[in-house]
C-alpha cells in the first residue's frame, strides 16, 4: 500500500506509557520485530492524538479533515538491509473518523476501529477517553507539570523525549503483511504530564498482561506540531 504524503497539524498528542516485562512483550510482538528495551524493560503505551487540517501534501489546509485517534503501541526494533532499525508496532488503532474507519487497511495502514471519544480540556488539564466498537476503552486524566513522573524508568524528560522521537516509524498488521507509516515532525517538543487517573482495558487485560507484568510509567504532551505521514515498505508476516 502506497499512500501520497499526508500533511496536517498535530493539535494535541498525549503519550501514555507503560513498562512491560521483557518476556511478555516478546510474546506479543510478532516477527520480524522484537521489543526495544530500556533499562531491561519493554516500553508500550497508547498515543491519543487529535489531528486537524489533514490532507494530501500540496493541497490547501481548508480542505483538510480532523479527528481524534488512539493507537496502542510497543517500541520495537528490527533488522533491515543489515542495520538495526527502530520504531513502534501498533496492534490496534481507534478513531472518531468514519473516513478513517472505512479507509483503514485499504488506503491507510491498519484496521481502524470506530470509537466514541470524550475529550475535555481546561487550561492545563486534560481528560481524554474513548470506548471503541469492540468495547476496548481508555480514560486518562492529567495536567501539565514541570517534571517527569519521579517514578519513571527514564528519570529525565530528555531521555524519554529522545526515546520516543526515535519511534517515528510505525507498523500495523493487515492480513499477511505489516503496513508502515513514517511520521515526520517539523518541531519536536515534549512536556511532562502528571496523571491523576489512567484506565485501560487493553493494559488491564490479564490474558495479555499477567498481573504485575505491566506498570504505568509516565505521560507526555505535544501540541500544535506541523507534521507529515509517508508510506514505508510493507513487511511480510513470518
Amino acid at each position: 500500500m502506497k499512500i501520497p504524503t499526508i500533511t496536517g497539524i498535530i493539535d494535541r498528542r498525549i503519550l501514555v506509557n507503560f513498562t512491560v516485562d521483557m518476556a511478555i512483550a516478546k510474546s506479543i510482538v510478532p516477527a520480524p520485530f522484537t521489543p526495544k528495551l530500556y533499562e531491561g524493560k519493554a516500553i508500550a503505551g497508547i498515543c491519543l492524538i487529535r489531528l486537524k487540517n489533514v490532507r494530501p501534501k500540496g493541497l490547501p489546509g481548508f480542505i483538510g479533515i480532523g479527528s481524534e485517534n488512539g493507537a496502542h503501541r510497543i517500541a520495537v526494533e528490527w533488522e533491515e538491509d543489515g542495520l538495526v532499525k527502530e520504531g513502534v508496532y501498533i496492534p490496534r488503532r481507534d478513531t472518531s473518523s468514519l473516513i478513517n474507519t472505512l479507509a483503514g487497511g485499504k488506503i491507510f495502514p491498519g484496521k481502524h476501529y470506530k470509537a466514541k471519544f470524550d475529550v475535555k480540556e481546561d487550561n492545563n488539564n486534560y481528560h481524554v477517553a474513548f470506548v471503541s466498537s469492540d468495547g476496548t476503552s481508555i480514560s486518562v486524566d492529567a495536567k501539565t507539570t514541570s517534571q517527569l513522573n519521579e517514578d519513571s524508568i527514564f528519570k529525565k524528560l530528555e531521555s524519554a523525549s529522545s526515546f520516543f522521537e526515535k519511534g517515528a516509524a510505525g507498523y500495523s498488521p493487515n492480513g499477511q503483511k505489516y503496513e508502515g507509516l513514517l511520521l515526520t515532525t517539523h518541531r519536536w517538543e515534549m512536556k511532562p504530564l502528571e496523571v491523576t487517573s489512567v484506565k485501560s482495558t487493553f493494559f488491564e487485560d490479564e490474558t495479555i498482561f499477567p498481573k504485575g507484568s505491566v506498570k504505568f510509567d509516565n505521560a507526555l504532551l505535544m501540541t500544535d506540531i506541523s507534521h507529515e505521514w509517508s508510506s514505508l515498505t510493507n513487511k511480510s508476516c513470518y
